[in-house]
């Protein structure tokens, strides 16, 4: 039996980018030139993650740029993550019989999906006209890892973050502009602590269709709200970094927070 699956461990790579205004080929493109270059050296990734809408940009146009389950963004995260045997999560905006939806796929490496659909739209942007809100959590079981699936404005929300005993891994993608970075910053560190939970924050840089521009700010962060690993702003680039299991069980142990938690029950709005 190999060490990793000794210690639970989980290597990810979390990719910091620009993105293409509404263009997913060439998108998906970048990505998967990201790919070719970075992960023929580091064979060993388990799961990589990209920015919220990560082949449109954050756009309001939902009927211009959703795709079906079937569409092309979705094969192509398939055939990526089954010819490197890794994990891809993404946001699009894929089209349902609800409307269009914020869904961040999970593409496990035999290219089986699992969603989740972003709960809290952002209003001050309109997301809510444009979008159907998802209704409930998604907690992906990979590696012996349990993954909390959440999407950028969600994470000002931390009822729906609270940690039940359920997740080990709190993942988050954005496009979450620069002039808000440190609340970025802020909260996901506090995401960390309350929940002691490792936390992955991918967001993107550069400027949107809409002149907005993004410092990115991704991390890594451990179930003490340290930087395991972060990416310079405003630069794009790939973070890599091991979680491990034993060691978050451990302090969850030695610091039994969680048992004296408040009880609580979430109801849909």
């Amino acid at each position: 039996m190999s060490t990793k699956s000794v210690t639970a461990e989980l290597k990810i790579a979390i990719i910091q980018s620009e993105l293409v205004w509404q263009d997913a080929t060439a998108n998906c493109d970048y990505f998967a030139a990201c790919f070719k270059d970075r992960f023929a050296q580091l064979p060993d990734i388990d799961l990589v993650i990209l920015p919220e809408m990560f082949n449109s940009g954050f756009s309001m146009q939902s009927a211009q740029i959703a795709e079906p389950m079937t569409g092309s963004t979705v094969q192509w995260l398939q055939q990526q993550a089954q010819y490197y045997q890794i994990a891809i999560a993404g946001s699009l905006a894929i089209s349902t019989e609800f409307g269009v939806v914020n869904r961040l796929i999970f593409v496990h490496p035999d290219g089986s999906i699992e969603h989740y659909d972003k709960k809290h739209l952002f209003r001050m942007a309109g997301e809510h006209q444009h979008y159907a809100a998802g209704s409930a959590r998604t907690v992906v079981l990979y590696k012996g890892f349990r993954l909390n699936l959440q999407i950028c404005y969600d994470l000002r929300f931390p009822v729906f973050a609270r940690n039940q005993g359920d997740y080990d891994v709190l993942i988050y993608v954005a496009n979450w502009p620069e002039p808000r970075r440190r609340i970025w910053s802020t909260l996901l560190a506090a995401r960390a602590m309350e929940n002691q939970a490792f936390v992955l924050g991918c967001n993107r840089v550069g400027q949107d269709g809409n002149q907005f521009c993004y410092s990115g700010d991704s991390v890594a962060l451990n179930y003490l709200g340290e930087p395991i690993a972060e990416l310079p702003a405003g630069q794009a680039g790939i973070l890599i970094a091991t979680l491990r299991l034993d060691q978050l069980q451990q302090f969850r142990q030695q610091f039994p927070a969680a048992l004296d938690a408040d009880a609580f029950v979430l109801l849909d709005n």
